[in-house]
């Protein structure tokens, strides 16, 4: 980071991923922008998790210190050898190749490093569970460690996934807020297993049961996340995220994950007989609802691992190329979404295995009623008053919005109901994101709006209930670029908003971006990215139309 920060050439790292027109903040987030740098930030984050551990003086300390120790061995090792970040330059350059302009951006200050903190967190979960199985601890206290770091790693991991969804949102260029990008889904495949272990840890901490089951995703939810460094890493899979490196490296960390993998599954497997868990006796019970979850969780990881790797596979067996792309991601994980949700929606209703009462199946079907006369009463105004755009009714937006508001209904009168606390608040909290992310998805899918004009000076354009002007374009230069901005007045009623939309050219990396400009209304988001030019009074202008919930997808947390 310093030798970034004094523009220090002589390192062959830096010389390659910054120049010394580049932004300060910029320069410092090179560190973790390219892949020697990135692999250095993952091995000082794992020595501050191993470090969390090491503090906390119990029976499998030194096992879980011992397991962290080995695992920052092996990631030193091919940091060192594979991607040493301190090679040197034969030849000093007096100036560096500057930073991919795509990363020129604060999503690159924020996402990564949330990213890796979230990726290694599951390093900790790993070796605690090692160390619970070596040292035959099943103790409600062992399964408790598990949970906090589990939790810890989860909280930086779902935030790294909500700031990259923003990232690509407002960039819109990359696709939308999720595009089905194999590196996306590389962090999402982590992300629902470790989803589907805090909610088994939950039975495991306080009922011994789902035992068996946490250990194995504690487990699993490293290796993928070394899987997802595989697939950044590899040169295998083509992706906007994806580092362009040997693929040799992306052999050696395939050879890593399925040391680790192999080697923790086989104890598992051989102290399979000492995890005595308890059944889950009552079918209407919270605990039924949870088992039922995580399997739909495990069920869509299977989804995602297939959908991501089969095209891989399928090339590396000689058979031809085959993509797997959105359709097959939103036909599988569509159902399995509003599966989730109906879970979701029952929850606040039921009690857990032991609890006195029975649930409270009224309550559950008016707060169900309520929301599917909240949802035709919503989708029928939203669809009556942007008809002029093309929206239409939807069975699936329907289905999605109703679920989902089910959800927060439920749980926001559970609340009300049993009194608030800080663990039920964050409970209900988590869950209402998880409402709020799909009715986003939805409505981002079914009701976004997408129009190309050729404009000129003075001329406008109706968009929906929008009136858009063009004004002048404009030429600047910033340090690291030059840039044309459009300038185009957006009138809604009374009020009239600016919007700059930019086609910038980067000289040192010879590349031209376009910067969209987003304008936030209460009822939607509009888009305007400026085109090429057609003659000298004419451009062309793409606008795009997000609905209100679209942008509640990348808030989930």
């Amino acid at each position: 980071m310093y030798a970034f920060a004094i523009d220090d050439f002589s390192l062959s790292y830096v010389s390659d991923n910054s120049n010394s027109s580049l932004a300060m903040g910029f320069k410092l987030a090179a560190t973790w922008g390219g892949h020697q740098g990135s692999m250095l930030f993952w091995v000082w984050v794992l020595s501050l998790w191993g470090t969390l551990i090491s503090v906390r003086r119990v029976n499998t300390t030194p096992v879980a210190t011992t397991v962290m120790m080995a695992v920052i061995a092996i990631f030193s090792w091919f940091t060192l050898l594979a991607s040493n970040p301190f090679e040197l330059n034969t030849l000093v350059p007096l100036e560096g190749r500057d930073l991919n302009p795509m990363l020129q951006d604060i999503g690159l200050i924020i996402h990564p490093p949330l990213l890796y903190v979230g990726y290694v967190g599951f390093a900790s979960v790993l070796a605690l569970a090692v160390a619970s199985l070596v040292c035959r601890d099943y103790s409600a206290q062992a399964f408790k460690r598990i949970s906090r770091h589990t939790m810890l790693a989860w909280v930086f991991l779902t935030l790294g996934i909500a700031v990259g969804s923003w990232w690509a949102y407002y960039e819109l260029g990359w696709g939308g807020w999720w595009f089905w990008d194999p590196v996306e889904n590389a962090s999402l495949m982590p992300w629902l297993t470790a989803t589907a272990l805090l909610h088994a840890l939950v039975l495991s901490r306080t009922q011994k049961q789902m035992l068996f089951w946490s250990l194995s995703l504690a487990i699993v939810t490293f290796c993928l996340s070394i899987l997802g460094t595989f697939t950044v890493r590899s040169g295998v899979l083509t992706s906007v995220h994806a580092f362009a490196v040997d693929p040799s490296k992306g052999l050696t960390l395939l050879a890593m994950l399925s040391l680790i993998f192999i080697a923790s599954y086989t104890l598992l497997v051989v102290k399979s007989r000492e995890i005595q868990s308890e059944d889950i006796k009552q079918l209407e019970s919270k605990n039924s609802l949870v088992l039922v979850g995580v399997n739909v969780l495990v069920v869509a990881t299977l989804v995602v691992v297939f959908g991501t790797f089969y095209p891989m596979v399928y090339q590396l067996l000689g058979l031809g190329n085959i993509s797997v792309g959105a359709p097959y991601f939103n036909l599988l994980f569509a159902p399995l979404a509003l599966l989730s949700l109906a879970l979701l929606g029952v929850m606040p209703f039921v009690k857990w295995q032991g609890q006195q009462g029975k649930p409270n199946w009224l309550e559950c079907k008016l707060a169900l009623f309520c929301s599917l006369v909240l949802s035709i009463s919503l989708l029928n105004l939203y669809t009556h008053s942007n008809k002029e755009v093309g929206a239409e009714w939807s069975w699936w937006a329907f289905a999605t919005l109703s679920l989902g508001l089910w959800v927060i209904i439920g749980h926001i009168w559970a609340l009300i109901r049993g009194g608030v606390s800080a663990k039920k608040l964050c409970v209900s909290l988590a869950h209402i994101g998880v409402a709020l992310a799909c009715i986003g998805a939805s409505m981002n899918s079914f009701y976004s709006y997408e129009k190309n004009v050729r404009l000129g000076p003075e001329l406008g354009t109706q968009f929906g209930e929008f009136q858009l002007r063009y004004l002048d374009t404009e030429l600047y230069i910033a340090p690291s670029f030059t840039a044309e901005q459009g300038q185009i007045e957006i009138i809604s009623g009374s009020k009239s908003y600016l919007a700059k939309p930019e086609k910038r050219h980067y000289p040192v990396r010879v590349m031209n971006m376009t910067e969209p400009s987003m304008t936030c209304f209460w009822d939607g988001d509009i888009y305007i990215t400026l085109g090429e030019k057609l003659d000298t009074q004419t451009t062309r202008f793409e606008y795009n139309l997000r609905p209100l919930f679209a942008g509640l997808a990348w808030v989930r947390c």
